[in-house]
């Protein structure tokens, strides 16, 4: 088992997980009946995106010896209705340094790679932009 997730109350809940027991609330978004206090589930989906995508590039980055530290991602998710659902999640990836270009192209085609990417639906829309 990866986690656990406890409904709270109010449209919150609580996920452990458990190999560390770290701790993420969700609350509904404010367009949704929702406080809006916390990432929504949905805004997790968007933020794993571009939190594996770094990951991935982190991974690469030390074969490559790059270091890649403080880089960061920008990331907008967009809703759609009939059925609510993520429509497009554009990222933008913002480098800490430049390197050359075999490196930037091998870093983003690992990025691009990363797990999360490759199991979100294919109708949703991906914008993603990598600034060295």
């Amino acid at each position: 088992m990866t986690s656990k997730v406890k409904y709270l109350d109010n449209l919150r809940t609580r996920c452990i997980h458990l190999k560390s027991n770290a701790e993420i609330l969700t609350d509904a978004p404010t367009d949704n009946n929702g406080k809006g206090e916390a990432f929504s589930p949905t805004d997790t989906v968007a933020t794993a995106l571009a939190s594996c995508m770094l990951t991935v590039m982190g991974i690469k980055a030390k074969e490559l010896n790059v270091s890649i530290k403080d880089s960061k991602a920008e990331v907008q998710k967009v809703m759609a209705s009939n059925p609510r659902r993520i429509s497009k999640i554009m990222i933008n990836i913002k480098m800490n340094e430049s390197t050359n270009e075999k490196n930037k192209r091998i870093l983003e085609n690992v990025a691009n790679s990363c797990p999360v990417l490759h199991s979100l639906h294919p109708d949703i829309e991906k914008k993603i932009n990598f600034q060295w």
